[in-house]
């Protein structure tokens, strides 16, 4: 009988050790708690929160999420309950779960960044911050930060003197040059990046002639952005040296592995959870098959590997 080869799937991003490279995009996951239902948690590498405030946030109004083709739109608005319901319920929960937890913070100003960086300082299950300056759905502030280098790299500054975890700054793709934006999150002392985020699409109702969507506008996420997110992570890797983690369209090993390939440590599956609530589960082992047909020891090995 043959022994089968023991593949080492841990990464590292800024530090902390991930069991394998694959985590939910957030705003696709919540906290995990309704997932919890129907897998394992702890057998992902990272829990990604959905987005989390100073204060609660309403979202936009509805409809905010409509089917497209090889993808999806949403306009959601970032809905969530505020950082005190989310350390008393959220963090509760996943005081449970056997990974790390990376907590996503979100705002309309650098007071409101702040505001929940500080809160959640001392949260010791908490390890790592995403902090969200790209979604295109928040009319007042975020987008502002992401898509301007100057002020990305001032509030990345700020934000790393109040922080006491490794900080990620997930960039949005609606720039000229990611690798600027990249550039300018790294100067600004970001520990790691996490991109794309969705791209600004937009659908239109023929015959009742109106906007799909009651925001007009959302993000598009799904397959249909794949080789877009993979040339920006690519462009982005050849930008900077702090790890990155690659999402945008992932449903499949083979598609994290083009993530993996062109320069990301890790990778986060959003808009396919909800297809297939399963698919982180199938990526994990699909990455770990690839690496034993492979002969590779660690996926480690596999990270910019188009690069050479």
């Amino acid at each position: 009988m043959t022994m089968k080869q023991n593949v080492d799937l841990r990464v590292k991003i800024a530090g902390v050790e991930l069991k394998n490279p694959v985590m939910p995009a957030s705003g696709t996951f919540g906290s995990g708690l309704e997932y919890a239902q129907m897998m394992d948690l702890s057998r992902l590498g990272a829990i990604v929160t959905k987005g989390v405030s100073n204060v609660p946030w309403a979202g936009n109004d509805v409809p905010r999420v409509t089917e497209v083709a090889a993808g999806m739109l949403n306009a959601i608005g970032l809905q969530n309950p505020g950082v005190d319901v989310f350390i008393r319920r959220d963090l509760a929960f996943l005081k449970q779960i056997d990974t790390k937890v990376i907590v996503n913070v979100c705002g309309k100003s650098e007071e409101d960044y702040l505001e929940v960086v500080e809160r959640l300082s001392d949260e010791d299950r908490v390890d790592l911050l995403e902090i969200n300056v790209s979604c295109p759905n928040v009319k007042e502030g975020a987008i502002a930060f992401g898509q301007n280098p100057d002020s990305l790299f001032h509030i990345t500054q700020e934000i790393k003197k109040k922080a006491k975890q490794p900080v990620i700054m997930k960039l949005t793709p609606n720039v000229t040059s990611i690798a600027q934006t990249a550039r300018a999150a790294e100067a600004g002392g970001a520990d790691a990046i996490s991109l794309i985020n969705t791209i600004t699409g937009m659908k239109i109702d023929v015959e009742r002639q109106r906007f799909v969507l009651a925001n007009r506008t959302g993000g598009l996420s799904g397959p249909a952005i794949r080789p877009v997110a993979v040339r920006m992570v690519y462009e982005a890797a050849q930008a900077v040296s702090i790890p990155i983690i690659g999402m945008g369209g992932i449903g499949s090993a083979e598609d994290a592995l083009e993530f993996i390939l062109a320069g990301a440590s890790a990778v986060a599956v959003g808009a396919m959870n909800f297809h297939d609530p399963l698919t982180m589960l199938h990526v994990i082992d699909g990455l770990e098959d690839y690496c034993r047909r492979h002969g590779i020891e660690r996926i480690s090995e596999l990270t910019g590997a188009v690069h050479a």
